[in-house]
Protein backbone atom coordinates (compact mmCIF):
# COMPACT_ATOMS: atom_id res chain seq x y z
CA UNK A 1 0.00 0.00 0.00
CA UNK A 2 3.11 2.11 -0.13
CA UNK A 3 2.50 3.50 -3.86
CA UNK A 4 2.33 7.27 -4.79
CA UNK A 5 -1.19 8.58 -4.82
CA UNK A 6 0.37 10.54 -8.02
CA UNK A 7 1.29 7.81 -9.83
CA UNK A 8 -1.85 5.48 -9.33
CA UNK A 9 -3.91 8.45 -10.65
CA UNK A 10 -1.53 8.77 -13.24
CA UNK A 11 -1.65 5.43 -14.34
CA UNK A 12 -5.47 5.09 -13.90
CA UNK A 13 -5.38 7.90 -16.64
CA UNK A 14 -3.82 6.48 -18.95
CA UNK A 15 -0.33 8.57 -18.37
CA UNK A 16 3.00 6.68 -17.83
CA UNK A 17 4.45 7.42 -15.04
CA UNK A 18 7.69 9.40 -15.42
CA UNK A 19 5.44 11.73 -18.21
CA UNK A 20 5.09 14.79 -15.71
CA UNK A 21 3.72 18.08 -18.24
CA UNK A 22 0.51 16.94 -16.44
CA UNK A 23 1.37 16.70 -13.36
CA UNK A 24 -0.03 20.00 -12.04
CA UNK A 25 -3.38 19.58 -13.52
CA UNK A 26 -3.83 16.23 -12.26
CA UNK A 27 -2.34 17.29 -8.45
CA UNK A 28 -4.32 19.75 -8.44
CA UNK A 29 -7.75 17.79 -8.99
CA UNK A 30 -6.46 15.11 -6.75
CA UNK A 31 -6.28 17.19 -4.03
CA UNK A 32 -9.56 19.22 -4.85
CA UNK A 33 -11.19 15.25 -4.65
CA UNK A 34 -9.32 15.04 -0.97
CA UNK A 35 -10.92 17.69 -0.03
CA UNK A 36 -14.35 16.51 -0.58
CA UNK A 37 -13.01 13.15 1.00
CA UNK A 38 -12.29 14.94 3.82
CA UNK A 39 -15.71 16.96 4.07
CA UNK A 40 -17.56 13.28 3.88
CA UNK A 41 -15.66 12.44 6.77
CA UNK A 42 -13.03 10.21 5.05
CA UNK A 43 -9.06 10.25 5.66
CA UNK A 44 -7.59 12.59 8.05
CA UNK A 45 -9.70 15.15 9.29
CA UNK A 46 -6.85 17.66 9.58
CA UNK A 47 -7.30 17.33 5.69
CA UNK A 48 -4.34 15.79 2.79
CA UNK A 49 -2.69 17.08 0.32
CA UNK A 50 -0.30 15.89 -2.39
CA UNK A 51 2.69 17.99 -3.70
CA UNK A 52 4.18 15.24 -5.81
CA UNK A 53 5.41 11.48 -6.01
CA UNK A 54 6.35 11.17 -2.57
CA UNK A 55 2.47 10.95 -0.84
CA UNK A 56 1.32 7.25 -0.04
CA UNK A 57 -1.83 5.89 0.37
CA UNK A 58 -1.12 4.77 3.66
CA UNK A 59 -0.10 8.30 4.93
CA UNK A 60 -3.71 9.31 3.91
CA UNK A 61 -5.46 6.17 4.98
CA UNK A 62 -3.77 4.14 7.36
CA UNK A 63 -6.38 1.19 7.02
CA UNK A 64 -6.68 -0.46 3.63
CA UNK A 65 -10.46 -0.62 4.31
CA UNK A 66 -11.95 1.81 2.36
CA UNK A 67 -8.80 2.02 0.41
CA UNK A 68 -10.17 0.84 -3.42
CA UNK A 69 -13.47 2.95 -2.72
CA UNK A 70 -11.55 5.73 -2.31
CA UNK A 71 -8.63 5.12 -5.43
CA UNK A 72 -12.03 4.99 -7.71
CA UNK A 73 -13.47 7.82 -6.24
CA UNK A 74 -10.60 10.29 -6.71
CA UNK A 75 -9.68 9.40 -10.24
CA UNK A 76 -13.51 9.75 -11.33
CA UNK A 77 -13.13 12.69 -10.09
CA UNK A 78 -9.96 13.52 -12.18
CA UNK A 79 -10.94 11.78 -14.81
CA UNK A 80 -14.02 13.84 -15.45
CA UNK A 81 -12.54 17.32 -15.33
CA UNK A 82 -9.04 16.47 -17.07
CA UNK A 83 -10.40 14.20 -19.46
CA UNK A 84 -14.00 14.16 -19.79
CA UNK A 85 -15.93 11.75 -22.09
CA UNK A 86 -16.99 13.10 -25.30
CA UNK A 87 -20.30 10.62 -24.75
CA UNK A 88 -22.67 11.70 -22.41
CA UNK A 89 -24.44 8.65 -21.17
CA UNK A 90 -20.38 7.59 -20.41
CA UNK A 91 -20.40 10.54 -18.35
CA UNK A 92 -23.81 10.08 -16.75
CA UNK A 93 -22.83 7.11 -15.52
CA UNK A 94 -19.54 8.13 -14.26
CA UNK A 95 -21.43 10.88 -12.46
CA UNK A 96 -23.75 7.52 -11.07
CA UNK A 97 -20.57 5.95 -9.79
CA UNK A 98 -19.52 8.89 -8.07
CA UNK A 99 -22.66 9.29 -6.23
CA UNK A 100 -22.17 6.34 -5.30
CA UNK A 101 -19.24 5.81 -4.18
CA UNK A 102 -19.43 8.90 -2.23
CA UNK A 103 -22.63 7.66 -0.43
CA UNK A 104 -21.24 4.14 0.19
CA UNK A 105 -17.80 6.03 1.59
CA UNK A 106 -19.85 8.59 4.07
CA UNK A 107 -21.53 5.56 5.63
CA UNK A 108 -18.90 3.82 5.80
CA UNK A 109 -17.14 6.32 7.87
CA UNK A 110 -19.97 7.15 9.78
CA UNK A 111 -20.19 3.08 10.53
CA UNK A 112 -16.68 3.95 12.10
CA UNK A 113 -16.62 6.98 14.02
CA UNK A 114 -13.89 9.11 14.86
CA UNK A 115 -11.09 8.32 12.32
CA UNK A 116 -12.83 7.49 9.06
CA UNK A 117 -9.73 5.17 8.70
CA UNK A 118 -11.99 2.27 9.23
CA UNK A 119 -10.12 1.62 12.44
CA UNK A 120 -11.82 3.83 14.99
CA UNK A 121 -15.09 1.97 16.14
CA UNK A 122 -13.69 -1.91 15.97
CA UNK A 123 -10.51 -0.92 17.21
CA UNK A 124 -11.89 0.66 20.41
CA UNK A 125 -14.29 -2.51 20.80
CA UNK A 126 -11.32 -4.54 20.81
CA UNK A 127 -9.09 -2.43 23.09
CA UNK A 128 -12.31 -2.34 25.11
CA UNK A 129 -12.80 -6.02 25.27
CA UNK A 130 -8.81 -6.98 26.05
CA UNK A 131 -8.91 -4.38 29.13
CA UNK A 132 -12.13 -6.01 30.53
CA UNK A 133 -10.53 -9.58 29.59
CA UNK A 134 -7.38 -8.99 32.07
Amino acid sequence: MEESILVTIKKLLGITEDYDAFDLDVITFINSAMMTLQQLGVGPTRGFTVSGESETWSEFLPSDMMLEGVKHYIFLCVKMVFDPPANSFVMEAMKQQKEELEWRLREQAEYYPGDSTGLGYWQRQEETTESSDD
